[in-house]
């Protein structure tokens, strides 16, 4: 059954199936057709996510077990509701004990019949695999290993390890050398790891989900709770890492017989669209989320912001503060340390392809690594796919990487590398092996380099740095819109579409509020000078701490600064996660204290209320057309109130109910009226533009499904305001009577233009419905 409507529950030990059953008789009066679970087989204990996964055949018991996820589907689909899951393909956690299939790999090595499960290249770990889980030098920690013979482990402190059958009784040192892994220094994983990970994640070892063998082992379990009709959608989380992710599609599409709606966490960068080929309802929606946000940015007021940034900041590491500049030098950062090991295997890998025929040999391994490097940064979206890769890796791509060499002769390894991306040097193991790994590690660079570096260094208009976005233009025009809605609804009907997630850095309504500077720029820049007396550690972190304590509104000192400080670890230009500066911190916690936490929180909240009613245009017109354009719209939990999160672990919060607000009454009613008109929604559900008339005709956003509803919301509504309001405005509505859903006391009637002032008389936004 394709949902109309999906709710997303985070599951964890602290929220198990139990409690998300006791919720079911709520969610289902707010009208969704199904919950939208997190991942929910086995992992590592403890875990609040689930996405480190160490048992596919089993649901995890600290949830409640299969009996418990039985019992909720049974629960849910008394109420109407059904199930969909969150799925996790390209990874499992490196956690030992817990990974069954992983211990057994490194007590038997690659003759294991696990060994085919994970990507491990032996060669270069000298037939051993690179476990960098040490918390220092091997040779600071040989007195604290022990040995349990008769467990067949080897043991440090917590630490577990299986022993090669027959070296239990060896010294340490000859025991260690003996065994089919290496314990390391976790240090060494940038550049020694010899296995694929997920992203930078070295916890993360990939799973090679294309063996058949391997998939079917892999998917028995859901693929059971599927065919029972205890989950009824799997949502793919990063089909990016796959090492062929429409060929696994496919496989999933046969395994489930095509009985799951089926979504894919693909994100699209800019016009990029989703490969034709995949068997899949579309995407998990961040390229709505980008299409939606955008309606509420003025670019104007974004470039001013801008430029006002780049004086007020003088950001650290890009002096000119410009975002394509700031994207380049974090992609460089990124692939030259974070993915050293992945450029390393993709250069070996180079290498013994070009030493096999006279035409491809001499050249130096220094020139593959490098050209390697300089294409993967000019990879513009996430993952170049062998079917029109060459609108990707681009011949002037190619040149752009060939000008950084010094010496011209050597650039023709670039010419190497790209023919060998784009499968022009034929198909054996090796050639497989790199287009495969340069795809993979091209999406992991991008994710790290943009979304988890450079959106934390590049910090106009936070609003805009989510996934999938463009900080360097963040406007989206009705007339954009409209034609992403009308190719949505001709090619992706059924496709998920999202406004917060588990994964965003800001809840939609922390951004709707940081939106409204991009109309006042001048507001912002007043409110950064009454709060000058407390300066922060450097002007980045002073503009990013004082909108991001504005997006709450009254920002509490531990949940600002826990945000503040995983973005400054994250854009790591003066700390970082892995080399962390205790004195930086600490003045960053002074700062968030002193400041915007502190004796600031009064300015933060006075401009706060003076933007309510613009945020609250924001907010209302946000919800209204995500809920109503084209595709299957997800609501994170919490999310049908007010919701105001930061960055995870902020946003994963235990689901509880809470009062409800006016965006909860918007959101339960038009939740009822797509169950109540599927036909309008749904995959016959048309999209028409509605296009307003007058001298604030461009502040209207409106459309009609199917002929039959009618969406208007307000935009830019401070801009509006400073313009003196609609002043004469009307939209034409189609032919007939039209109720208002939100104030059923009201009617309108098609035959003329409507006053856009009537149409909002009561609130920013309408929702209509034919009353004959």
């Amino acid at each position: 059954m394709t949902p109309h409507s999906t709710y997303r529950l985070q599951i964890q030990p602290e929220f198990p199936f139990r409690a998300a059953a006791e919720a079911v008789p709520y969610l289902a009066s707010l009208g969704v057709s199904h919950l939208h679970l997190s991942p929910v087989l086995e992992a590592v204990p403890g875990s609040a996510h689930g996405y480190d996964v160490t048992d596919h055949g089993r649901v995890r018991e600290e949830l409640g077990g299969e009996r418990g996820l039985r019992e909720l589907a049974r629960t849910a689909r008394a109420h109407g509701l059904g199930l969909v899951v969150d799925l996790v393909p390209n990874h499992m956690a490196a956690a030992l004990p817990h990974n069954r299939q992983l211990w057994e790999v490194l007590r038997a090595g690659p003759e294991s019949p696990y060994a085919r499960w994970f990507d491990i290249d032996w060669a270069a770990g000298g037939g051993k695999v690179l476990l960098p889980v040490l918390p220092a030098r091997i040779g600071e920690l040989l007195g604290d290993f022990r040995v349990d013979a008769e467990a067949g482990m080897l043991r440090l402190g917590e630490q577990v390890f299986p022993l090669r059958e027959g070296t239990a009784g060896l010294a340490l040192p000859e025991l260690l050398d003996a065994q089919w892994y290496r314990p390391v220094w976790w240090r060494l994983a940038r550049t020694e790891l010899n296995y694929r990970r997920f992203f930078t994640i070295s916890d993360l070892i990939g799973v090679r989900a294309e063996d058949p063998e391997v998939f079917d082992a892999t998917h028995a379990k859901i693929v059971e709770l599927v065919r029972d009709g205890v989950i009824e959608g799997l949502r793919i989380d990063h089909p990016d890492g796959l090492a062929d992710p429409e060929a696994y599609l496919h496989a999933l599409e046969r395994a489930t017989g095509g009985a799951c709606w089926t979504v894919v966490e693909k994100i699209l960068t800019g016009d990029e669209r989703l490969p034709a080929g995949w068997p899949v309802a579309g995407t998990t929606g961040y390229d709505a989320l980008r299409h939606v946000d955008g309606l509420f940015v003025d670019q104007a007021g974004a470039d001013e912001l801008a430029e006002r940034y780049r004086r007020f900041a003088s950001p650290a590491g890009d002096r000119g503060g410009h975002w394509e500049a700031t994207a380049r030098r974090a992609a460089y950062k990124v692939v030259t340390h974070e993915l050293a090991a992945e450029v390393a295997f993709l250069t070996r890998t180079a290498g013994r392809i070009c030493a096999t025929g006279p035409g491809l040999r001499d050249h130096a391994p220094w020139a593959l690594r490098a050209a390697v490097r300089e294409l993967l940064i000019r990879v513009p979206v996430y993952r170049p796919y062998r079917i029109g890769a060459e609108e990707v890796l681009t011949a002037d791509a190619a040149l752009r990487a060939k000008a950084t060499f010094a010496v011209p002769e050597e650039a023709d390894a670039v010419d190497v590398v790209r023919d060998l991306a784009l499968g022009r040097l034929g198909d054996g193991p090796d050639h497989t092996a790199f287009r495969t790994r340069f795809a993979q590690t091209a999406s992991a660079l991008r994710a790290k380099s943009v979304e988890d570096t450079a959106f934390y260094r590049y910090v106009p208009l936070l609003s805009a740095n989510e996934v999938g976005g463009d900080p360097a233009r963040p406007a989206v025009s009705p007339e954009e819109f409209h034609a992403y809605c009308v190719r949505i609804a001709r090619d992706w009907p059924t496709t998920g579409t999202v406004l917060s997630t588990h994964d965003t850095k800001r809840s939609a309504d922390v951004r709707a509020r940081i939106a409204v500077l991009s109309e006042c720029p001048q507001r912002w820049a007043k409110l950064l000078d009454d709060v000058a007396r407390v300066p922060g550690p450097d002007g980045q972190l002073a503009w990013a701490g004082w909108q991001t304590a504005l997006g709450l509104g009254q920002p509490s000192q531990e949940r600002l600064g826990g945000a503040l400080l995983k973005a400054v670890r994250e854009a790591g230009l003066h700390t970082s996660w892995t080399e962390q500066d205790p004195a930086y911190e600490r003045a960053v916690a002074e700062f968030v204290a002193d400041g915007p936490a502190g004796p600031g929180l009064y300015t933060v909240a006075l401009m706060a209320r003076e933007l309510d009613p613009y945020v609250r245009a924001n907010v209302l017109g946000a919800a209204l057309v995500h809920l109503t354009m084209p595709g299957v719209p997800d609501l994170y939990q919490g999310t049908e109130r007010v919701y105001e999160a930061l960055v995870d672990p902020d946003n994963r919060q235990p689901f509880r109910e809470a009062a409800p607000d006016e965006k909860t009454a918007l959101t339960r009613a038009v939740l009822r009226l797509r169950r109540r008109m599927p036909e309008a929604f749904g995959e016959s559900g048309t999209y028409a533009p509605l296009a307003a008339e007058g001298p604030a005709a461009g502040h209207c956003l409106a459309f009609s499904r199917a002929g039959r509803v009618v969406t208007a919301v307000t935009r830019l509504s401070l801009r509006l305001a400073e313009a003196g309001g609609w002043a004469g405005t009307s939209l034409t509505l189609p032919e007939g009577r039209w109720a208002d859903v939100l104030d059923p006391a009201r009617e309108f009637t098609g035959s003329g233009p409507v006053p856009v002032a009537e149409l909002f008389a009561a609130a920013p936004v309408a929702l209509l419905t034919r009353a004959d």
